[in-house]
């Protein structure tokens, strides 16, 4: 089982030219209204790739008592990802604002509501099993998060933190998470937090996948994304493809290591699964719409060489 502890957000996406300075408006002919949040992102892409039918996508957290809450729900429901522990708040659904340019390049503000009144609470026990896998993020409360840390790990369940938005984490905590996933800036504040030096985000997830015995795992763009455990460390290519729109990019890969790791798949097996369902992300607009089916991650499998070991 695959539990996503997160946010749930409405998105409303704008198509346009070219990427608004500050101060600059910039038209463009309408908008789109989908679902997205990195949790939902994260437990529809899980529940689009896997390819075990046994595997069950579980979503926790927090909608409003409006029609951002029924587009969200709808969006999961149709993917097939659970929504019993998905309950109402009296804040709005929260909402994200998402410009994308003609090269997939986009802005993101966010409007978290609901999201900030997540509770631990809403998590069940029955789901903590050492068959979990629960995924967060950091668009949630953080004393939330670490509270439904200390109860996974107590029930013996595998835990996955993507670290984004860039936020603290308590140092004691770090060992107690079974994967790290950060892209480069993420990678380098966390490591500057902890007071590690490193002079990329490839030397930052070696430096605290070393300290910490934590696997980190750090995305790179369109160069691909490394793995680090204590003592071995990988790299992955990325899918070659023209990308439409990578705001979905990051949360896909994070599902499919959560698959990959709910599989008992070697790391490197992982990590280039994962780097083909965030590259096939990327060829539909918006996040949660875009998320690739497992046939078709199957099918583009070979287009990708394995991830290779690198040096430390």
């Amino acid at each position: 089982m695959i539990v996503v502890f997160g946010s749930i957000n409405a998105d409303l996406l704008f198509a346009v030219d070219a990427l608004p300075r500050a101060g600059e408006t910039v038209l463009c002919p309408g908008h789109r209204a989908v679902a997205g949040g990195k949790g939902l992102n994260q437990a529809v892409a899980a529940a689009c790739a896997a390819t075990d039918p046994a595997t069950s996508v579980q979503m926790v957290g927090r909608v409003g008592p409006d029609g951002f809450a029924t587009l969200a729900l709808g969006a999961l429901e149709d993917a097939g990802v659970g929504t019993e522990a998905v309950t109402r708040s009296a804040l709005p659904t929260g909402c994200a604002a998402v410009i994308v340019d003609r090269a997939g390049e986009n802005q993101i503000t966010v409007a978290s509501g609901a999201n900030t009144d997540l509770s631990p609470d809403a998590l069940p026990d029955a789901w903590l099993e050492p068959e979990t896998v629960l995924v967060l993020q950091m668009e949630v409360p953080l004393e939330s998060n670490w509270a439904a840390v200390e109860r996974a790990k107590a029930r013996g369940a595998r835990v996955v933190l993507n670290l984004a938005p860039a936020k603290p984490v308590p140092a004691a905590l770090l060992p107690a998470f079974d994967v790290v996933v950060v892209n480069e800036i993420e990678a380098g504040m966390l490591a500057e937090a902890l007071g590690l030096v490193a002079a990329s985000g490839e030397d930052a997830g070696c430096a605290i996948a070393g300290r910490y015995g934590v696997t980190t795992v750090v995305s790179l763009g369109s160069a691909g994304a490394a793995a680090f455990t204590p003592d071995a460390a990988w790299r992955s290519g990325a899918l070659a493809i023209e990308p439409v729109d990578t705001v979905g990019a990051g949360d896909a890969f994070v599902a499919g290591l959560a698959l990959g790791l709910e599989a008992g798949a070697p790391l490197p097996r992982m990590l280039q699964r994962a780097s083909v369902i965030g590259g096939l992300a990327c060829l539909g607009e918006g996040a949660a719409p875009a998320m690739p089916q497992a046939a078709e991650v199957e099918a583009r499998l070979a287009d990708l060489a394995p991830a290779q070991p690198l040096d430390l």
